[in-house]
């Protein structure tokens, strides 16, 4: 299977829809992925990624299939800093702090212990294992057992925290240093294969991220969702 994760365009948040640049992003995004053969379209059920993958949907004739648990995450908790932000309280911890990922359990620490970003991620990650079960790909630890001999391009098109969720999985990341280290902007395009090895184990291979050439002159500056759903 190969993978691709786009980012929402630029939102009107109030609305949860597209703004006109937005709009115009979301086309150009399409124009991009007619270069691909996609077998399969999901977004999540948030507005403005269902408008972002309305545009490629109706240049390939293929229709949107809705992933609930990929709308954006919520964040929030008592005693924790900013509103429980996830970025910003990720680049403390790795800026200020120097947090050590590789010993260290990120759900500990007191920026996330109490935060509801936790209670997402477990969501996004568990709900996002089976998407790939069904897939034919079985998550144990950090490879995947592969279960299938067919190969399908599969488009998501989501939020800068779920797919951060999901980055954090597949790639075996902590989920902070996922959010700092791995940002994506405004319809950006991300592409994991899964090899195709039945009955073998594989890892995800990242063959492009953060793409956003096809908005270059379209408001392409990178930036992070600031207000919890």
């Amino acid at each position: 299977m190969k993978l691709f994760m786009i980012r929402h365009g630029e939102p009107n948040y109030v609305d949860d829809c597209l703004t006109e640049t937005g709009r115009k992003q979301a086309a150009a995004a399409a124009e991009r992925l007619a270069l691909e053969s996609l077998d399969e379209i999901y977004a999540s059920s948030n507005g403005r990624a269902k408008e972002t993958a309305s545009y490629t949907a109706n240049a390939q004739g293929l229709p949107i299939k809705e992933l609930d648990y990929m709308r954006e995450i919520t964040w929030g908790g008592e005693g924790v800093p900013v509103d429980g932000h996830p970025w910003t309280l990720s680049d403390w911890m790795i800026n200020e702090e120097d947090f050590d990922f590789a010993h260290d359990d990120w759900r500990e620490h007191p920026y996330f212990k109490t935060n509801k970003a936790t209670e997402n991620y477990d969501y996004v990650t568990g709900q996002f294992d089976a998407f790939m079960k069904e897939h034919g790909y079985i998550h144990e630890g950090s490879r995947f057992l592969c279960t299938t001999d067919e190969h399908k391009n599969v488009a998501i098109f989501g939020h800068g925290g779920s797919g951060a969720c999901v980055l954090s999985s597949l790639l075996n990341l902590a989920f902070p240093y996922t959010l700092v280290m791995l940002p994506y902007g405004y319809t950006s395009i991300i592409v994991l294969d899964f090899p195709v090895s039945k009955g073998n184990y594989v890892h995800p291979r990242i063959e492009l991220f953060n793409d956003m050439l096809h908005v270059r002159n379209l408001s392409d500056e990178l930036k992070f969702q600031q207000k919890s759903e």
